[in-house]
């Protein structure tokens, strides 16, 4: 193995007796002259553990990104090599926390992204403000980001940022769908004892008012534990208040436990709308027949008009490129980070001293980019440090002999376009 032997710096110092850490993916720009000053780039994900379809195509993305960095990137007519450094957070927020601060402290990176629900960004994002390094964030809505990590609007943070959605486009994406199903206005509610559960379930900002404001009774029987093995409790609330639309935000193990156990006790609503655990293909293919007309939110597809301020592909060019790589099929998550890097690059090609973070901050506070998820402008943010990308409702519908998610509604995002339209279960 080889040893790297650095001064010391604070951040080495404070490293000292950390725990050790899995040895990290490090893509380097390999074809940029050796001469050139290098800039650190951590990212983090969920490679492992229940939350690993958000990473998926993460071998993909970055790959591609380091090849489209591999000739440097030019700061004030400098050049600068990249190298991007991966960890996997395990699905797990202590973990996430841990392989951070490794990053920061012991890798010392000079810009730190991360994504993938707020198991993983909330942690990131904490390390990065207590050891004052830029961060950027995405996929995950930013109530859980922000009022998760106790931000206080007005004030906010000094060195994190965030792009993605909110509670409100999901709720406005969802009601979208269900006003022209024709069902019965009960909604059973599924909200897990996490982050992002606590945020989706809470009295004052997340589902219960706005659904009642639109005539939706919404049953919530409490929280449930995250990995649980019995949902009767749930399904007989359900059953008893006539709930025709199950929704929620659930880990892919939990729904397929909770639409098991309703199946087996005779609970079939008309309609299943699913955040997080729905988003996947690996998901729905994994539910066999039962993954029919199940929906959920999309943040991003093939059919989204946007394209990579990068390499000027397309979202359908990414998608595509993405199969023919894997021979998988698209997923939601690849257009996020792909994005993180059209920022990342926007920010090191504008800072005026990639040396002071301070300046990096005030770079990535000052972007304004079009990219392949659609615009990302911190000054246009419904709070301090947050930027909101455009939201849809779509359906997993057969197609032939395989399952493809189509856009149904798209009352807040006219410009995404429709491909198909939802049928009750």
């Amino acid at each position: 193995m080889k040893t790297t032997f650095r001064k010391p710096t604070r951040r080495g110092f404070l490293a000292t007796g950390a725990a050790a850490i899995a040895a990290p993916a490090i893509l380097r720009s390999t074809r940029a002259y050796a001469a050139n000053p290098v800039i650190k780039v951590g990212h983090v994900s969920p490679r492992t553990g229940p939350l690993a379809g958000f990473a998926e195509a993460d071998d993909y993305v970055l790959q591609a990104i380091a090849e489209t960095f591999s000739s440097g990137l030019e700061n004030n007519g400098k050049a600068y090599s990249v190298e991007i450094i991966s960890k996997d957070s395990q699905s797990n927020p202590n973990r996430a926390a841990e392989v951070a601060a490794d990053l920061i402290l012991g890798d010392e990176v000079d810009i730190i992204v991360a994504a993938s629900t707020p198991d993983t960004v909330n942690p990131v994002s904490d390390q990065a403000e207590v050891n004052e390094l830029p961060c950027i964030t995405t996929d995950c809505p930013w109530q859980p980001y922000f009022f998760g990590r106790n931000g206080v609007p007005g004030e906010g943070f000094q060195n994190t940022y965030h792009f993605f959605w909110g509670l409100e486009d999901v709720i406005a994406a969802f009601l979208d769908m269900w006003d022209g199903a024709g069902v019965a206005k009960n909604v059973g509610g599924l909200f897990p004892n996490d982050a992002d559960g606590n945020a989706w379930g809470d009295a004052e900002n997340g589902l219960p008012k706005p659904l009642a404001a639109a005539g939706y009774d919404l049953v919530d029987p409490g929280r449930y534990q995250p990995l649980s093995d019995d949902f009767s409790n749930q399904i007989a609330a359900f059953k008893e208040a006539g709930c025709e639309i199950v929704t929620g935000n659930m880990i892919p193990p939990d729904f397929a436990t909770f639409w098991a156990q309703s199946a087996q006790q005779g609970f079939a609503p008309k309609v299943v709308t699913i955040g997080k655990a729905l988003l996947f293909p690996s998901v729905i293919e994994s539910l066999g027949e039962r993954g029919d007309g199940l929906s959920s939110e999309v943040w991003w597809s093939p059919n989204h008009p946007f394209s990579s301020s990068l390499t000027g592909a397309s979202a359908k060019e990414l998608a595509e490129g993405y199969s023919a790589a894997s021979g998988r099929p698209w997923t939601q998550p690849i257009g996020f980070k792909h994005a993180l890097f059209e920022v990342v690059a926007d920010v090191i090609k504008r800072a005026e001293d990639l040396e002071d973070p301070a300046a990096i901050v005030s770079a990535i506070a000052a972007s304004n980019i079009d990219t392949i998820v659609g615009p990302v402008n911190w000054a246009n943010g419904p709070i301090n440090n947050v930027t909101k990308t455009p939201l849809v409702a779509g359906q997993w519908q057969k197609d032939g002999d395989a399952m493809d998610l189509k856009i149904v509604a798209n009352s807040a995002a006219p410009n995404i376009p429709l491909t198909g339209a939802l049928k009750l279960l």
